[in-house]
């Protein structure tokens, strides 16, 4: 569709030409399980970063202005009309903190002399958004490990279903209220040493502070029992 000058791409009108130029956005991710992912809808545990691609085509001659436009709707369906963030590179990268379904659209301008072409409302009228779906928060932790040296249940940490957590710090204390460790990673975790020597089997005491990605605060207090003596073949715990 050509207006004075203006041309008004369709997803259609994009596809039919090869001598104008095209976009064709796209992201890349990592997997939860740590693969790389390619396409243009994404899901998973915040904080999650996605590296977005214009993927702009027969540009030579043009001079090209990018734009975009990251909406938010939230876990409990409030959608933004207006963008949280914008950004003017042809590629750029962001990492998601909140929960809630992420619509992400490239606004693209090309110029050449009097011609201009836009993809921008009427283009993503008719054209799918990225999207980035983060999930809730959610995260545990056990009661129990037994870090003798076997490879299983070595280091105490957060159980391993835990997801969205974008804020965590954690603490270990001995039962005189000393603290023996401390992390701010829920993927690690202490191993039952104090000053490089391994801590007596019995109870201690975990203290957890975290945030999710949908805004919900963890404040949690636990006993933790430390198994030395634990063996999984036996299921058997010796005393020292």
């Amino acid at each position: 569709m050509l207006m004075s000058g203006l041309w008004l791409v369709t997803p259609a009108m994009a596809q039919d030409s090869e001598l104008r130029p095209t976009i064709d956005p796209y992201g890349v991710s990592t997997s939860d399980e740590g693969e790389e992912e390619t396409g243009k809808t994404f899901s998973g545990s915040a904080p999650k970063t996605v590296k977005f691609y214009a993927n702009a085509q027969n540009t030579v001659g043009w001079t090209p202005y990018y734009e975009w436009r990251f909406f938010l709707t939230t876990l409990d369906g409030v959608e933004s009309e207006t963008p949280y963030l914008i950004r003017y590179e042809e590629d750029t990268e962001y990492t998601f903190t909140k929960a809630g379904l992420n619509k992400i659209m490239c606004y693209a301008t090309f110029v050449n002399g009097t011609d201009t072409i836009s993809f921008t409302d009427e283009y993503w009228s008719e054209s799918e958004p990225l999207t980035v779906s983060v999930s809730e928060s959610k995260l545990d932790m056990p009661n129990a490990f037994s870090p003798n040296g076997d490879g299983i249940n070595d280091i105490y940490r957060a159980k391993r279903d835990y997801q969205s957590i974008i804020e965590f710090h954690a603490y270990i204390f001995n039962r005189w209220g000393q603290k023996l460790f401390e992390w701010t990673d829920p993927a690690e975790g202490w191993d039952g040493t104090y000053n490089g020597k391994d801590v007596k089997q019995g109870v201690y005491y975990c203290l957890v502070k975290a945030k999710g990605a949908d805004g919900r605060k963890f404040n949690i207090h636990t006993d933790v029992n430390l198994l030395r003596g634990y063996t999984e073949d036996t299921g058997v715990n010796s005393t020292e």
